[in-house]
């Protein structure tokens, strides 16, 4: 068992635990005692919500602009995480917090099952999403017809459905894709790309016995010259290495190249296809000239990008979903109008870790970009739809006292030590049902997987900082990875047709809820 008491290491957690330690010597207000006032300030807060709920008044309008946000794997108790974390890092009521999308007007509840899935992965869930019908797991943008794997490509292509993307494409709308995944990752390929297998995301991955284009050309190949539209004008995301040939050296790591082995490089042939701009780098990225109104391919990672906690120690420099967010409405602003997909990607990846500090912090980090989204736009003719694909199986759970830290040990109310389990032991208010299980590391997220399963109680968590960045919560059930889970999750919805979000509908309703406020 390790009992080496471990001090955090990231200054916010530091503030986030100094906090507490006051709250800790506050005294203890039972509810037979609670003041008149106290109680009259909750009745008051009730009534003003109230009336700020009777403002709300149906938009009909037709939208100029639709934004989709996705947050890959948040689920409803991810909200609830993400929004107490958010509260205490910066000192405040974490309980009574809201992220940005909770102050929507209309929420609804999406049911994620998929054509043959009752617990689904992204690719049909997005697919959905953006083309109004579910499929099979691993299909991106073909009808349930399509099984994963199928290889024939004349029985794909009569089984492709569009896109709202692609549909946006041909009314002459502007387009956009960010992804902190790679871009050719199931969320964003979903968009514009049609395949029976979500992993067919270079040209090395397709079998030889198949005439079906992989995920990163068909980004380009779909697209302009007799194709549709005239080119997606703005794709930030990750996934350089499905971009280019094995001969060429990545720009970032000189030890690694591409992954494609046709010989095309697909950053080049963007530039010369759409007369775009190609770049890699933050520095790179924040000279974009807003002026020229060129297509932009954003290429910032090998694979996936940095989770927001560690995107400071990126080589090239990484911007964040927030600054992505706000120079692609940049871009994309015009005055008939745009489309554009937005998936925090990393909030999935920190669960299947699981590692909560860096799904809630990316979580965070999504709020942050619906922030900008909202502030850049206007909601009379936006429709902002924010939601995720899937969940997890991540859990909030015991009896915390008012409060007490989300990544914290359950302390319960009155009390000042942990409270204890059957086995004398404390115990973390978040856990997951299965995964890796416990794990302390120096650096958290994926480098767990380089390490043992311990699933289950593994170690006493007594002098255990459970706050840390590299604490990895405790899991029941052993496996290799943490799972998705099954449960419905929230649509929030802002301007034109966003009432139309009401009650519990399934997944593919959103893509008709789009598809009606641009009045296709």
């Amino acid at each position: 068992m390790q009992s080496l008491f471990i001090r955090p290491r990231n200054i916010k957690v530091q503030a986030y635990l100094s906090a507490f330690s006051l709250a800790l010597s506050a005294p203890i207000i039972s509810a037979a005692t609670l003041p008149d006032h106290m109680s009259n300030t909750w009745y008051s807060a009730g009534q003003q919500a109230l009336e700020e709920a009777k403002k709300n008044h149906s938009n009909n309008r037709k939208a100029k602009n639709v934004i989709l946000i996705v947050g890959d794997g948040m689920g409803v108790s991810t909200v609830t995480a993400a929004r107490i974390l958010e509260g205490q890092l910066n000192n405040k009521d974490g309980e009574k917090n809201s992220l940005s999308f909770e102050k929507f007007p209309h929420l609804a509840l999406s049911k994620t099952y998929s054509a043959n899935q009752q617990t689904s992965d992204s690719a049909p869930t997005m697919t959905a999403m953006v083309t109004g019908v579910k499929t099979n797991d691993g299909v991106l943008s073909a009808s349930q017809a399509i099984l994963n794997g199928e290889t024939d490509a004349a029985k794909l292509n009569t089984h492709r459905l569009e896109t709202i993307l692609e549909m946006a494409e041909k009314k002459g709308l502007k387009t956009g894709v960010i992804s902190t995944a790679r871009i050719t990752h199931a969320t964003p390929a979903a968009t514009y790309a049609h395949t029976s297998t979500r992993d067919w995301e270079t040209n090395k991955d397709i079998p030889a016995n198949s005439q079906i284009k992989d995920i990163a050309s068909q980004l380009i190949d779909n697209f302009g010259e007799n194709a549709i539209g005239d080119g997606i004008e703005v794709v930030f995301g990750g996934g350089r290495s499905k971009f280019i040939p094995i001969t060429l050296v990545d720009p970032e790591d000189s030890s690694r190249t591409g992954e494609r082995t046709d010989g095309r490089n697909l950053t080049t042939e963007w530039k010369n296809k759409f007369a775009g701009e190609y770049i890699w780098n933050k520095a790179q990225f924040d000279a974009i000239n807003l002026n020229q109104g060129e297509p932009v391919l954003g290429l910032f990672e090998r694979s996936h990008m940095e989770f927001e906690a560690d995107r400071k120690n990126d080589v090239g420099g990484e911007p964040s979903l927030a600054e992505m967010t706000s120079k692609a409405i940049d871009l994309l602003e015009n005055k008939k109008g745009f489309f554009l997909m937005i998936e925090a990607g990393r909030i999935d990846h920190g669960h299947h870790a699981g590692n909560a500090y860096r799904a809630l912090t990316d979580t965070i980090e999504l709020s942050n970009a619906v922030k900008i989204a909202r502030e850049k736009t206007n909601s009379k003719d936006t429709l902002i739809i924010v939601t995720a694909d899937h969940s997890h199986t991540f859990t909030i759970a015991g009896y915390p006292k008012r409060g007490n830290p989300i990544l914290g040990k359950v302390i319960g109310p009155g009390s000042d030590t942990p409270t204890l389990a059957a086995d004398n032991m404390p115990y973390t208010t978040l856990s997951y049902a299965n995964g890796l299980g416990y794990h302390f590391l120096e650096t958290g997220g994926e480098t767990v997987y380089a390490e043992p399963i311990q699933a289950g109680r593994f170690t006493d968590l007594t002098s255990i900082d459970t706050t840390d960045e590299g604490f990895h919560q405790e899991a029941l059930v052993p496996l290799s990875s943490e799972t998705h889970a099954g449960e419905d999750v929230a649509i929030f919805a802002s301007g034109p047709k966003s009432h139309l979000f009401q009650g519990v509908k399934e997944q593919n309703y959103i893509f008709h809820v789009m598809h009606d406020a641009f009045d296709y």
